[in-house]
């Protein structure tokens, strides 16, 4: 149905790790960043869109409304720019100016929420509320609503698909970090269509985050725990939740680009991390896949810059380095690959 770039999302690259992490099992990681707008959210962004049109919900002049962290905005700003729809992106001051420059230039409108809702303390309950109010005051919206459309889990079928398939079947662990709770959804119900219960599904999740029955608490990684239960959550998702803390999503990406030179975001450096408080107990000779969503040019002003760090964190990178203790052999490199 669709031509031209958007032929190119999926069949992202799947690269063993042999240098970031000194363990007894194979581990990889699933490049997601490898998707034309460069994030996982391509796949979802494309298959709500395709439905859309093609059951009529979605016209030529059809208003495409969605609240995004970033990539799902950039994604959906990508996707309409090509096919000529008009794209109004809810975002708040959380994101990256990186995310909020490139939903510009690809077209969209941008309304950024500088304040959190009033009930419950939380943003993304401020853009949901504030996408709903746009979707309605509109006599031709589409609301994307990819917290609650299944089709955003559905699109990762195909993403866990090319991991079985790269590795001819052979996967015992896959860890993602959760959000939406699309790509963890989607990923995991094809894997038990498919009657593989070997296989366990890890969910990584933010101090901060109420996915898990957490306390909603201040979170700063895009992508990383959600202040709010997503309707694509279901219980007995999982086989494991492991909690990943802003700090060690940063520790994480950075050894990342030391040692395996992939420059990735920060949801990246959080399923990494999943994985080292996994290590003890994955068996050796084990196919561990980590889903790694998007890049790390996007946030070379925050988990890359060392004072943004400093003014997150009050202390230093090295001394963010120093606190990791179950992370040994720490290079210099990490915390001094990027210094802006």
């Amino acid at each position: 149905m669709f031509a031209g770039i958007l032929k190119t999302i999926g069949n992202t690259p799947l690269v063993e790790l042999k240098k970031a992490m000194d363990v007894r099992f194979h581990l990889f990681a699933k490049l997601e960043g490898a998707n034309p707008s460069g994030s996982a959210k391509d796949r979802p962004a494309l298959e709500i869109v395709r439905e859309g049109l093609l059951t009529g919900k979605i016209r030529k002049d059809t208003v495409i409304v969605e609240t995004s962290s970033g990539n799902m905005g950039v994604a959906l700003a990508q996707i309409c720019s090509y096919l000529n729809l008009p794209f109004i992106c809810i975002t708040d001051t959380k994101a990256t100016p990186q995310h909020v420059n490139l939903l510009r230039i690809y077209g969209a409108k941008v309304e950024v929420i500088s304040k959190p809702d009033s009930v419950t303390g939380d943003f993304l309950v401020a853009r949901i509320n504030r996408a709903r109010e746009i979707a309605n005051s509109l006599d031709n919206a589409f609301w994307i609503n990819q917290y609650a459309n299944l089709l955003n889990a559905g699109a990762h079928y195909r993403t866990m698909e090319e991991i079985l398939t790269a590795l001819n079947g052979e996967v015992d662990y896959f860890i993602c970090c959760a959000s939406s709770c699309g790509t963890l959804r989607g990923c995991a119900e094809y894997v038990r269509s498919l009657g593989l219960s070997r296989i366990k599904i890890c969910a990584v999740d933010a101090p901060g985050s109420v996915i898990f029955g957490g306390n909603r608490g201040k979170r700063l990684i895009p992508g990383h725990g959600a202040g709010i239960r997503p309707e694509l959550y279901q219980d007995g998702l999982v086989n494991r939740v492991v909690t990943v803390t802003d700090m060690e999503c940063v520790i994480g990406c950075r050894r990342l680009l030391a040692t395996e030179a992939l420059l990735v975001g920060g949801s990246s450096g959080a399923a990494f991390m999943g994985a080292q408080h996994l290590r003890d107990e994955i068996p050796e000779g084990a196919n561990c896949v980590m889903l790694f969503p998007d890049r790390g040019e996007r946030y070379l002003n925050t988990i890359f810059s060392d004072t943004w760090v400093y003014e997150q964190f009050n202390r230093s990178i090295d001394e963010c380095c120093q606190n990791v203790e179950f992370l040994p052999g720490l290079p210099d490199a990490v915390a001094h690959n990027l210094s802006a």
